[in-house]
């Protein structure tokens, strides 16, 4: 296996072995050349496991391991940033239960880089122990640590409350379950709690940041002011409004940059997405005087193009949100706290702010079965998929990419309105199957 686009991920204890975990971990601690690492998981029935697992591997080249138990990838991350140390992560973020992975954060609590994966990836099957002295693996009470994020939550708002605002939590089952409703009746705000029960089996389950059916269905029926949905890891967010409408990712990005750029905090009034963002958010962002930085899918080219400029926020339409004054990836909790602060402040309703925010462009996405070597779309391809994009103009956008972790080649079209945009998405869906000899185009969603 080899890293993807966050970590490695796959089916438990199968493609992500007990030995895979250990022998990753023992790679990750000898390419990092570090002496300490903190370690955690989300609520997974396989997770106990493969976080023994990581701290056996990683002790056994000579590292001391602090274990954090059922914690969020970002308090991970965070306690890497203030300890000096490397992070891993037993989570698959918004998959299945029977699914689980490994996520490493670099010294100080950061992504990796592309070159530090492949010089992991290199080490993997090195089985050679080459430390004699084993590190110590220490448990930490996650309690204590869990009182850690609160206050880092609470001091991104520098002192403002959220009361007087009724939020419904869907903690997707996940790693954020014992903590998220405490971390905003802390602030103030009026909580109730869904999906806050793991069993190891119902993480991400018909909930969460990947089906908000039953957070709108919850928010219309207590009447709250919104609802804040994360994933099994918690290191995203997708928001509903008032109304029980989906306000996603890019919507909760312009949010967030408008209010920063209002407030004069925007670093060069600059935001950072992905090339996935919608059209609409371009359009809204230009209208608003802000600049788009653009960077491939994934939060940690994000963040690397948030460091190299010295930017105030990015994100991803998935819900990755990163404030690098107050984060180094992403935080659903953070998130969803500097959204409700912005509803509180304004004193206006989600629903019509999200309205006002940006006009969403409609999306059609097609994943193309390519033969095999066949992943890069070469020049010939490009001039045709260029004439129809010139039929589009600036009303819509084409983006043909191959994936970084199967054998497709993902179509996206966006366009003034549903019927163009499937046309055009079919069009060129029907032109790369046919240069690059492949089955039929799949579509895949919409």
């Amino acid at each position: 296996m080899r890293f993807g686009t966050d970590g490695v991920r796959g089916r438990a204890f199968s493609e992500i072995s007990v030995e895979l975990a250990r022998s990753l971990a023992r790679a990750v601690g000898a390419a990092l050349g570090t002496q300490h690492a903190v370690i955690g998981g989300d609520s997974r029935e396989s997770t106990p496991q493969l976080l023994n697992a990581v701290a056996d591997g990683l002790s056994s080249v000579g590292i001391d391991v602090v274990n954090l138990g059922v914690v969020p990838t970002p308090v991970v991350a965070a306690e890497a940033a203030d300890r000096g140390s490397i992070g891993v992560v037993v989570s698959a973020s918004h998959n299945p239960y029977h699914d689980n992975g490994i996520k490493v954060f670099g010294p100080g609590g950061v992504k990796l880089a592309d070159a530090q994966e492949r010089e992991i990836e290199a080490l993997w099957n090195d089985h050679t122990e080459s430390h004699a002295v084993v590190g110590h693996v220490h448990i930490e009470p996650t309690d204590v640590v869990v009182h850690r994020h609160i206050q880092r939550i609470h001091a991104a708002l520098e002192g403002r409350s959220l009361d007087g605002v009724h939020i419904v939590i869907d903690a997707a089952n996940g790693a954020a379950s014992g903590f998220a409703g405490d971390a905003f009746a802390a602030l103030g705000a009026q909580v109730t709690l869904i999906h806050a029960d793991p069993n190891g089996r119902n993480i991400n389950e018909r909930c969460g940041a990947t089906d908000t059916a039953s957070l709108s269905e919850t928010v219309r029926a207590v009447a709250a002011n919104l609802g804040l949905a994360l994933d099994g890891d918690a290191d995203r967010l997708i928001a509903v409004d008032d109304q029980g409408n989906v306000v996603n990712g890019d919507r909760i990005l312009a949010l967030l940059a408008q209010d920063l750029k209002t407030r004069g905090r925007l670093n060069n009034d600059v935001v950072v997405t992905t090339v996935m963002a919608n059209l609409g958010f371009r359009l809204a962002m230009r209208a608003a005087g802000i600049t788009v930085i653009e960077t491939p899918v994934g939060d940690r080219y994000v963040l690397e193009a948030l460091s190299s400029g010295g930017y105030s926020i990015g994100g991803e339409q998935s819900g990755h949100i990163i404030v690098p004054e107050f984060a180094t990836t992403g935080d659903g909790l953070l998130t969803g706290a500097l959204l409700v602060d912005i509803v509180r402040r304004q004193g206006r309703p989600l629903s019509v702010m999200s309205d006002a925010v940006m006009t969403e462009l409609p999306q059609v996405l097609i994943n193309v079965e390519v033969a095999p070597g066949r992943a890069v779309v070469d020049n010939h391809l490009r001039d045709s998929i260029d004439v129809l994009q010139k039929r589009l103009g600036d009303r819509g956008r084409i983006l043909v990419r191959p994936s970084g972790t199967e054998p497709f080649i993902r179509v996206m079209v966006e366009a003034p309105s549903v019927e163009e945009a499937h046309e055009v998405a079919t069009a060129v869906a029907e032109l790369v199957a046919a240069e690059m000899a492949a089955p039929e185009p799949n579509r895949v969603e919409e």
